[in-house]
């Protein structure tokens, strides 16, 4: 990434780039990669630290050209690219690339996660695929209400991969599609850090409800976990780090995990509606489900 980032640079092209800026405060779950802005200043392209407060700067996007997007899951680390599940989804299309622009100069602008994420989740045409752009946290909430009302919707099946799921509004719909038998229900998580999510809970009083809906949807739902390595800053990072809905033909893949803490965070999804697309992420939750065994609620 780094030495195609500085071809770039001596083609002429013009660099931006905005990174996440550690703050004094309780380590979110899952935790960000470490970075050393030391480091990233070092390099001969305009920056800009946005500190994470109150949550996140979590976006790992480019915009190419104002024609295009890369975006999903990955962090632009090495543990990233080889000891963690990630999702990746490009898209060729203007609209969505000025709506991925405009979400970036907002944070350029202003170096604050809490304001930034103003662009409205337009639909538009893509290839024969209806794709909408979403951003948090300005969106954040609303976003949440949209990926659990395509899961209440589902006739035929749910495919959730996630690091943790700890969103309030898509915990109950899944409680209430398990109770009506209303389609498939699979998934998987990260067992280290759904574990860790329970222990805040149990502590912290705010959240002790959402502890039964989150127990009820991991022992009933055909989910599995990934046992990764407790979190250090200097430990390996492998976790399950995959943040992909799917509901039917609709699909939301991103940067959101789909937890609480991920509305309030600069996060950006794409949800698409198109056959092909959700058949290839529901084929990819399968295959990562089946590395691993059933996930286990603490007890």
């Amino acid at each position: 990434m780094l030495a195609s980032l500085l071809a770039a640079v001596q083609r002429g092209v013009a660099v931006r780039l905005v990174y996440n800026v550690a703050h004094p405060g309780p380590i979110p779950v899952p935790p960000p990669p470490a970075t050393v802005p030391e480091a990233i200043e070092a390099l001969p392209v305009p920056t800009r630290g946005v500190a994470g407060v109150p949550d996140l700067m979590h976006h790992k996007i480019v915009v190419r050209d104002g024609e295009s997007v890369w975006t999903g899951s990955t962090n632009w680390t090495d543990d990233s690219w080889s000891r963690q599940e990630n999702v990746i989804v490009t898209v060729a299309s203007q609209p969505i690339a000025y709506a991925y622009k405009l979400a970036f100069e907002q944070l350029w602008t202003s170096g604050e996660v809490e304001h930034s994420g103003n662009v409205d989740p337009r639909p538009e045409q893509v290839d024969g695929a209806q794709v909408r752009a979403w951003f948090c946290p300005e969106h954040g909430e609303a976003l949440a209400h949209r990926v659990a009302k395509a899961i209440g919707k589902a006739g035929e099946r749910v495919r959730i991969a996630s690091p943790v799921l700890s969103s309030g509004p898509i915990l109950a719909t899944l409680v209430e599609a398990l109770n009506e038998k209303r389609s498939s229900i699979a998934g998987v998580i990260d067992d280290t850090q759904v574990d860790e999510v329970f222990s805040q809970w149990q502590t912290n009083g705010v959240s002790a409800w959402k502890i039964p809906l989150l127990r009820r949807v991991l022992e009933e739902g055909e989910f599995s976990g990934k046992v990764s390595t407790q979190w250090t800053p200097s430990s390996l990072h492998d976790f399950m780090h995959a943040k992909v809905v799917v509901a039917d033909d609709t699909s939301f893949a991103g940067s959101f995990n789909f937890s609480r803490s991920g509305e309030r965070n600069a996060e950006n999804v794409l949800e698409i509606r198109d056959r092909a697309v959700a058949d290839r992420l529901a084929a990819y939750v399968d295959e990562i489900r089946d590395r691993y065994p059933k996930a286990t609620p603490p007890g």
